[in-house]
């Protein structure tokens, strides 16, 4: 039951919370775990094509004949990339991902720098999928394209509301949008290819329109020039290879066997995303899709006009579906909702990637350690929340511009991917000088061989997203790793000497030592109830010396409560200090420090009378000296601070309230509190 409105809130929004005693893990068979950890790399194909169209738009032509190839390319690329990290999955079922093979093979140097490369990936991950998210619905309406980033932000809350309920539930439910999205791009393709095939070629809305080229774009697609435009579509393209680690880190939820159902799930995923990118690239190609990143300047209408400022310019998904099923114009709506879905679960992946390797880094002493607790869903709570913050400054700093985010987006994937497969192939030649000829040995030359193209592709890629996107954003990637990289290393430095520095000492009698002698000293303001408690409780300890300490920054007021000390016939000693500056605690920091020159072995405890009050305004008006003082305590060695609560008035009359705001508390001890 909800102890207060803002626990109201929390459990309506994220559930009732799971007993730890209770809470299985739910194995997932590959028919959920492909949807919902591999959406990612599905979910790439309704944005890529307009990556490799808008990279080729800057040489002023619509290159109908350059474009399917560069996407054949790519469905090549994947499909090896896939058998790659079949591999990698199905030798390390601990779900790792590159971070676990980099750091097994290669060191934990290279460990971190490809940790730092996939939390980078997975922020962007995020923030990808919603802005592209936030861009088909804007397309199906269009009322919304002025509050894209808004609504990408939106997204993002949503997802992570999401990820922090954590159910089975919520995962069959975004499984769906997965399989509507590659039922709705098979149709658009077979549909279009049937009509082209029986003469019936459907054409863009945007086949007539030319594009304004840029400067020397006559000779932009010749030698150089041309190798470079193609390259970097290539290389914007190749943002369909996003989401292949997040089943890799994935692997310990899928059902047993865990190795090969995640990698089965990997090469059907591939297949699926090649085809389609193929497909979708092809039918862009015969259909004379137009697709540029500024319209207005670099887009005429056939007439050789401007288009306008209220042109608006549809993804290349929603021009195909619109070109091929142009006597049901209903079929565009249904096919831009289907891909804003399918985003959606894609952005999920990354809510169930980048906590788990948060955690695992967080385990190893490389993060944060509240990055490895879970929150009363059983999900990682704080990792979730951390890269919903991430992806939403992404969002805001770009204003939901998905070419400028994807500029960022290659280098962490492909950094991985190298590392990765360079340290699978070390993985396979260690195992391979202890096997001397069997089919078994045969068969590991094979992967390695298969992991050595895969290191191959990554270093191509990697080169030409540097070379060809490093000015255009990608630094920012980079200098996000660098700065991830050198930071979980310094965190880790601080988790070791801390260790050692409170491990126990090897000397027996070290650790049975006790002080010779405990002084407690009780601070006291004036003679009220507080200090007569507190009085009480010193004394209740029996320490070896003890004595109350006042500060006289009043004359007047020190004599006067001297003479009520006196009155009460208290047992315990009063020492009035001297404060000629009228300070509170320099005098009772000098004090103490003197007990500690005399006696350097002696414990000083000191008991601070505290009011707790029951409005929040009341403490500005209470115990702000209580709070300096403490805070200057707890610098000194050998020195403890025993807070001794006062209860005003106030909290006594919202005491209920105030407990129960409290939260933490159970309702049988809560009882007991009151």
């Amino acid at each position: 039951m909800a102890t207060s409105f803002s626990d109201a809130v929390k459990r309506l929004l994220v559930g009732r919370p799971f007993r730890s005693d209770h809470f299985r893990a739910e194995a997932l068979p590959k028919r959920t775990a492909m949807p919902v950890f591999a959406s990612d790399m599905l979910s790439s194909v309704a944005y890529a094509p307009d990556e490799i169209l808008l990279s080729l738009a800057v040489s002023g032509v619509v290159a109908l004949t350059v474009s399917p190839w560069i996407g054949f390319v790519l469905g090549v690329v994947i499909v090896v990339v896939v058998f790659c990290y079949r591999l990698t999955v199905r030798a390390y079922p601990g779900g790792g991902g590159d971070y676990e093979v980099a750091t097994k093979n290669l060191g934990r140097r290279f460990g971190l720098a490809a940790a730092a490369a996939l939390l980078v990936d997975y922020v962007l991950t995020l923030a990808v999928s919603m802005t592209v998210f936030s861009g088909y619905l804007a397309a199906a309406f269009p009322v919304l394209a002025e509050h894209r980033t808004l609504v990408a932000v939106a997204g993002i809350v949503l997802v992570t509301i999401a990820g922090l309920r954590g159910s089975f539930a919520t995962r069959s439910v975004l499984g769906l949008p997965t399989y509507l999205f590659i039922g709705a791009v098979c149709v658009t393709i077979l549909v279009g290819a049937v009509r082209i095939a029986s003469g019936d070629v459907p054409e863009a809305a945007t086949s007539g329109y030319a594009v304004v080229p840029e400067a020397h774009a006559d000779t932009m697609l010749v030698g150089l020039a041309g190798v470079f435009i193609v390259l970097r579509s290539f290389s914007s393209g190749s943002v369909a290879l996003a989401g292949v680690q997040t089943v890799a880190t994935a692997v310990p939820r899928f059902a047993a066997p865990r190795g090969r159902n995640a990698g089965t799930t990997l090469v059907i995923t591939g297949l699926l995303s090649a085809l389609m990118l193929v497909g979708l690239t092809w039918l862009a190609g015969r259909v004379g899709v137009v697709y540029v990143a500024d319209p207005e300047r670099s887009l005429v209408t056939p007439a050789g006009l401007p288009v306008g400022e209220d042109f608006r310019l549809d993804p290349v998904l929603g021009q195909l579906a619109q070109a091929v099923f142009s006597g049901a114009p209903f079929m565009f709506y249904a096919v831009a909702l289907i891909a804003a879905l399918v985003l959606f679960v894609a952005a999920n992946t990354a809510v169930e990637g980048f906590p788990g390797l948060a955690s695992r880094l967080a385990r190893d002493g490389f993060l944060p350690h509240q990055l490895a607790t879970r929150g009363d869903r059983m999900t990682f709570t704080n990792g979730i929340l951390l890269l919903a913050a991430a992806a939403i400054v992404l969002v805001v700093v770009a204003r939901a511009d998905a070419p400028q985010l994807i500029q960022l987006y290659l280098v962490g994937v492909f950094a991985a991917f190298f590392l990765g497969q360079w340290g699978m192939i070390r993985h396979w030649s260690a195992r391979i000088r202890r096997i001397v000829s069997s089919p078994t040995r045969r068969r590991m030359h094979l992967n390695r061989a298969v992991n050595a193209v895969g290191l191959v592709i990554a270093i191509l890629v990697l080169s030409v997203a540097l070379v060809t996107k490093f000015f255009a954003g990608a630094w920012i990637a980079v200098v996000a790793m660098v700065v991830l990289y050198l930071g979980m290393g310094s965190i880790h430095r601080h988790y070791t000497r801390v260790e050692r520095e409170l491990a126990p000492d090897e000397d027996e009698n070290d650790r049975r030592t006790l002080p010779a002698n405990i002084h407690a000293i009780v601070v006291v303001t004036d003679v009220h109830k507080p200090t007569l408690r507190a009085l009480s409780f010193a004394r209740a300890t029996r320490p070896t010396f003890m004595s109350a300490v006042s500060v006289a920054v009043d004359e007047d007021a020190a004599d006067a409560l001297a003479k009520k000390w006196d009155a009460l016939e208290l047992p315990v000693p009063l020492t009035v200090l001297d404060s000629p500056y009228r300070e509170l605690v320099r005098p009772i920091m000098n004090h103490i420090g003197s007990i500690r020159r005399r006696s350097p072995r002696d414990l000083v405890v000191v008991y601070i009378p505290q009011y707790i009050v029951g409005r929040w305004w009341e403490n500005w008006l209470h115990n702000q000296t209580v709070l300096r003082l403490k805070s200057r305590l707890l610098i000194v060695p050998n020195v403890v601070v025993a807070t001794v609560p006062w209860r005003l008035r106030s909290f006594n009359r919202n005491r209920d309230s105030l407990l129960r705001r409290a939260g933490d508390i159970d309702s049988k001890a809560l009882d007991t509190f009151r």
